[in-house]
């Protein structure tokens, strides 16, 4: 329930803050009276003066004694003469310059914006004739936007119906697919990857895994940054080689607890033929199909835990059966002997019998081993990456490949694979000084297995020394000092590959180096197809979101970026009441997001609270909330956190944003959570383009652009309608001079609202 601007208690003014229309007309009325009524008096005194210099002292007498009785009279016709002058300018005023003002702000919004509602009749006859030939112009100027969009509409059919396919395409596959751009913005996603991305929710009955998934939201919200980082520097060797379908493949463990398993696939940039001809064009973004296999690793897991155990367990009942066969064969075995091995044949058979049938109903038994798929990688690039990464992370620390076979192909977990080789180099450097690395791939004796040896020279070590680096937990590489440790270990990502792990010395090379024994993937299975030609490359649409880039905008200050590149959470809420300091509560929070210039309606937080309080019954007929709707709902220590992840890496936008925030202050020590983000308030922006109007109520600014007003007085109905009048507000502040965040927040400030405190 944000109220209005005569809804808000008084405030102290501030010193050199700009008057409001109102206080501006008054000065104007009274400056003009003044100096009407100056005139006028210079003229009577003038007049008086002449008329008394041309009378004889008789004639001054008896005019003084004509007079005198009759002052009281003499001043009450001056006093009406001023109320006359006063009311005369007052209806010239309003009729002139103040009709003019409002006329000339209405005609700004429908150049600036798409209004198209008519401009009430005000002010002298002019006035009203000029804004019914501005209409006339505005009407004329649709109907030419119109005709121009259904021409391009007709010229731009084909590329319709192939969005429309796509959307169709993408609205019906079970595949879960994210598009994200460089920056791992989201640009585009299908129903079912909202359906994962809410499995995956820490709240999904609030905010129903928006929080996670949205346009213009980061992927890295759910995927680790390094993790993303290294898919993408594989496809980037895969381009270079030539393939003709790059990809990636891994596995996470997400934050809720889920395995996904992701494959990628790059978006490339449309070539130019100028382009074409110097080369292949680079990334523009990646794709992601996501699987949720955590159900099916478990069963998996749990498959093999029960096999394993029931070989093991069958060992020895399986020799003892042997051996009691083999003695029943001889023909001069006695009877009594006879008996006792068909007695311990008979044993040992319902020993196995019983153990199949424990085996069978062990379906919540503890989990023996955790099941992780390898991928098929060419053993030269893990090596490439390894080298490349170990200088980037190890400043003073040089890797080189030695002996590396080009054709030989690995099944590996190549990122954590390559965080154990950083891992191991890092502490070689920070403990032993040692300056170069080299690293080495052959096959191994072994069939089906490689060793990739990690190779320095310098000082041995023992075998304690090698057996710690190999159970600590390895720190995440490039996560800096102050990154938290993976909570996995050198020998954890051994026993993912199957593989084994040692230290060995070589005397008469005076090297040393740590080997890792690996499997080995089948090279013709994982040959990949040759570069299609690039005029059969597929087509990929030109987002919006393909074009913006966070590098850039995190090296100016966030007051610097402009108004139409930020991302929005525009938001309301219903309350008890309007006093947030004397114990009224929140009932009710919706917010919806405004991206790349769009409001996107679907992305939507709506969501009733508990109060814990009774509700006032004169609140009731306004926002329509009765105790009965927020009994059983959560409360605001339940419904804040959801709602603090839905509007995170945004700017919050409210009309009366102050009321709001109050109300999100005041729960920042039970919840722990602060709005620290920045926040614009289209009351100020109103006031601030519009100072001639007479109200900045969320329902007359919604009328000044045409904005039908649906839902008013609920939470989310009011978000919305805040998020149009955002988007009529910005071009209009554009017009003003004001296009960053920083000009917007600081303009807004000296407005004459600005100075109301809750």
């Amino acid at each position: 329930m944000t109220p209005g601007p005569g809804a808000i208690g008084s405030g102290s003014a501030r010193a050199g803050k700009p008057l409001t229309r109102e206080a501006r007309e008054l000065r104007v009325l009274a400056r003009a009276a003044a100096g009407v009524l100056g005139g006028l008096a210079l003229w009577l005194g003038t007049a008086g003066g002449l008329l008394w210099a041309t009378l004889v002292p008789t004639e001054r007498a008896q005019l003084v004694a004509l007079l005198a009785p009759r002052g009281a009279l003499l001043l009450l016709a001056a006093l009406l003469a001023v109320v006359a002058v006063v009311s005369l300018l007052q209806r010239l005023l309003a009729a002139w310059p103040g009709a003019a003002g409002q006329l000339l702000e209405d005609s700004r919004v429908r150049l600036g914006t798409d209004t198209a509602t008519p401009i009430p009749p005000r002010g002298a006859p002019a006035l009203q004739a000029l804004a019914g030939v501005i209409d006339q112009l505005v009407a004329q100027r649709s109907q030419l936007r119109a005709d121009i969009a259904a021409q391009v509409r007709e010229a731009s059919r084909g590329i319709e119906q192939e969005r429309s396919r796509l959307a169709a395409l993408m609205s019906e596959l079970t595949q879960a697919v994210v598009v994200c751009n460089l920056d791992g913005r989201v640009l585009l996603y299908n129903g079912s990857a909202r359906a994962q991305f809410r499995a995956l929710s820490a709240a999904p009955a609030l905010a129903d895994g928006a929080e996670l998934i949205g346009l213009g939201r980061s992927i890295y919200t759910v995927f680790d940054r390094q993790l993303v980082a290294h898919a993408l520097d594989k496809i980037q060797q895969q381009l270079g080689r030539g393939v003709g379908q790059p990809s990636a493949h891994f596995l996470t463990t997400t934050a809720a607890g889920q395995l996904l398993r992701v494959q990628m696939a790059p978006v490339r940039q449309v070539a130019d033929a100028a382009q074409a001809q110097d080369g292949p064009a680079g990334l523009a973004g990646f794709v992601l199909m996501l699987a949720n296999v955590t159900r099916e690793f478990a069963h998996e897991t749990e498959r093999d835990r029960l096999l394993h155990e029931l070989t093991e367990g069958s060992r020895a009942a399986l020799g003892n059966l042997q051996a009691a066969a083999e003695m029943l064969a001889y023909p001069d075995l006695e009877p009594e002997q006879r008996e006792r091995f068909l007695a311990v044949v008979q044993q040992e058979a319902q020993t196995m019998a019983a153990r199949l049938h424990s085996v069978a109903q062990q379906q919540d038994a503890r989990r023996a081993g955790t099941r992780w798929p390898l991928e098929d990688m060419l053993g030269a690039d893990l090596v490439a990456a390894a080298v490349q990464r170990i200088g980037v992370l190890q400043p003073g620390l040089r890797a080189a490949p030695d002996a590396v076979d080009g054709a030989l192909w690995l099944q590996v977990d190549s990122f954590w694979l390559l965080q154990a080789l950083c891992y191991l180099a890092g502490r070689l450097a920070d403990e032993y000084g040692i300056r170069l690395v080299q690293l080495r791939l052959a096959p191994a004796p072994q069939p089906g297995r490689a060793h990739l040896d990690l190779i320095w020279a310098g000082q041995a070590m023992s075998t304690e020394t090698v057996m710690t680096w190999e159970t600590d937990p390895m720190p995440l590489a490039g996560a800096g000092s102050g990154g938290q440790a993976s909570q996995l270990a050198v020998r954890e990502v051994v026993q993912r590959h199957g593989g084994e792990f040692w230290f060995e010395r070589e005397r008469v090379r005076h090297q040393a180096f740590f080997r890792f024994l690996l499997p080995v993937a089948d090279a013709v299975a994982v040959a990949e197809p040759l570069a299609p030609p690039l005029d059969s490359r597929p087509e990929y649409y030109d987002f919006d979101l393909f074009r913006r880039s966070d590098d850039d905008a995190q090296a100016r200050a966030l007051d610097e970026r402009r108004l139409v590149d930020l991302t929005y959470t525009v938001f309301d809420t219903e309350t008890t009441g309007l006093n947030p300091s004397q114990g009224d509560e929140i009932l009710q929070i919706g917010a919806t997001r405004v991206v790349n210039g769009k409001l996107l309606r679907q992305e939507s937080f709506e969501q009733l609270v508990d109060p814990r309080r009774p509700i006032p019954p004169e609140g009731v007929p306004i926002h329509g909330i009765t105790p009965e709707m927020v009994a059983g709902q959560p409360d605001i220590a339940t419904v804040l956190p959801a709602f603090h992840a839905f509007a995170a890496d945004t700017v919050l936008v409210a009309h009366n944003a102050a009321f709001d925030m109050r109300f999100l202050q005041l729960k920042e020590g039970l919840t722990g959570l602060r709005f620290e983000q920045p926040v614009l308030d289209t009351l100020l922006l109103s006031a601030l383009v519009h100072p001639e109007q007479d109200s900045h109520r969320l329902e007359a600014i919604a009328e000044r652009f045409g904005i039908t007003v649906l839902g008013r007085h609920t939470a989310l109905g009011d978000a919305l309608v805040t998020a149009e009048v955002f988007l009529k507000l910005v071009p209009l502040l554009a017009e003003r001079g004001i296009h960053t965040l920083g000009q917007a927040r600081e303009a807004a400030q000296q407005t004459w609202h600005a100075r109301l405190k809750y």
